[in-house]
């Protein structure tokens, strides 16, 4: 089960997709997330790359908690795509994060 609300995969989401304007907010907001938080979120950028499938979401999640050497917001920022990776995610997940990003813009 994730551990981080959609709207706020969304704001990551609105955040990646306007990197160059928002990197700071970004990273803040990440800093901001508590440790069960950003795991789901590298979790759900994981499988929307295909590192992992959607069933496998709890093994995405404890290979995330267990292999944190690298700040999150460090690592998610440097990860290509990382906007379409986590909505790809969801939608794996069979969540849509549409709603909740137009409630943010």
């Amino acid at each position: 089960m994730l551990e981080i609300s959609v709207p706020k995969i969304a704001q990551v989401i609105l955040f990646a997709h306007e990197f160059d304007r928002a990197e700071n907010e970004m990273r803040a907001f990440i800093e901001g997330l508590n440790e069960d938080e950003q795991a789901s979120l590298v979790a759900v950028m994981w499988i929307g790359r295909e590192s992992f499938g959607a069933n496998e979401l709890e093994e995405a999640l404890a290979t995330a908690r267990s292999e944190a050497t690298t700040p999150t917001a460090d690592y998610l920022l440097g990860t290509p795509h990382l906007g379409d990776h986590l909505e790809a995610g969801l939608n794996a997940l069979g969540i849509s994060a549409t709603d909740a990003e137009e409630d943010l813009l």
